[in-house]
């Protein structure tokens, strides 16, 4: 199925004659913009733009689906004005179990925005680390949704009764002090900081015991000078010059001055997010939030592949 989102995306782009205007206008990054059509393309077998360097031209499909889908999107607010209209009364519960960096920084932009009214939802959230949110779906639990994320393979089981959707990825970045001298976005060999100080998982979890497997397989065995699995403190200990981190995108969006963010080329590690659904809570409603999450995510600088 088409995603809606990516349909208005298309309007707005064709309208505008660029990704760059179109996510301005609709409050997404120039990227996540290139993403949803990407996918759009992938999901309708044709070619919409021809890019180039400076320039994206609508193709004679794209400008065909555009005339189709602003009839489409129109179907559509008259179908959700209806709903509304006759099920006012009958908002939806949504018990959600959410980590704290999602919580953090993507929950309140979806919270924020108009389509999330038009859900008639009656959220209610516990904020847990993944592992503790996925008791709350067994049976007798007391959530409909846990959005988690899993480093790698480990760690985390549930129920074959659940249902899994990806939702994007939140890539982790190096980050050390300012003071030592790196320029921010800096390609630089994992070699050159085996002998740095680090700031590093406390041992043990899984998503440590992956971290530990990924620098030993580049050689690099740090000395660590810190264990945190507080992001946000390992950030502030950075920039105050303790050590240096792996830090995941989404913590970077409130990243403290004094840090700089390195590639590293063989540190290529992410958080993979997903929603998991107990199968006879995944409606319509339930659905469409999680593809909203989806594009918030990725529109939030992580998310994309």
């Amino acid at each position: 199925m088409v995603n809606p989102v990516h349909l208005k995306t298309l309007l707005e782009v064709t309208r505008l004659g660029s990704f760059a205007a179109a996510a301005a206008r609709l409050g997404y990054t120039a990227s996540a913009v290139s993403q949803q059509m990407s996918t759009l393309e992938r999901e309708t077998g044709v070619v919409l733009f021809q890019r180039s360097a400076k320039s994206v031209v609508p193709t004679e499909a794209a400008v065909v689906m555009t005339r189709h889908a602003a009839k489409v999107l129109t179907d559509i607010e008259a179908l959700m004005a209806a709903a509304a209209k006759t099920h006012d009364a009958a908002s939806e519960e949504l018990r959600l179990g959410i980590f704290p960096s999602l919580a953090t920084y993507v929950l309140p932009r979806i919270l924020r925005n108009p389509a999330w009214k038009d859900l008639g939802i009656d959220l209610r959230v516990s904020v847990a680390e993944p592992a503790l949110t996925i008791q709350g779906l067994r049976t007798g639990g007391d959530l409909d949704v846990a959005l988690v994320f899993q480093v790698g393979q480990s760690g985390l089981a549930w129920p074959h009764t659940i249902n899994r959707q990806w939702i994007g990825d939140d890539d982790f970045r190096v980050v050390l002090p300012a003071g030592w001298g790196f320029r921010s976005d800096a390609k630089v060999a994992a070699d050159h900081l085996s002998e740095l100080p680090w700031i590093m998982h406390h041992p043990g979890s899984p998503d440590a015991v992956v971290i530990e497997r990924l620098f030993s397989s580049c050689n690099l065995h740090p000395r660590v000078v810190a264990r945190s699995d507080d992001f946000h403190a390992s950030l502030e200990m950075a920039a105050a010059g303790l050590g240096a981190a792996l830090v995941p995108e989404l913590a970077l969006r409130n990243r403290p001055a004094g840090v700089v963010v390195l590639d590293v080329p063989e540190i290529r590690l992410a958080r993979n997010v997903f929603a998991l659904l107990i199968n006879e809570k995944k409606t319509a409603r339930v659905q469409l939030f999680v593809d909203l999450l989806a594009d918030t995510l990725a529109s939030s600088g992580a998310g994309g592949k």
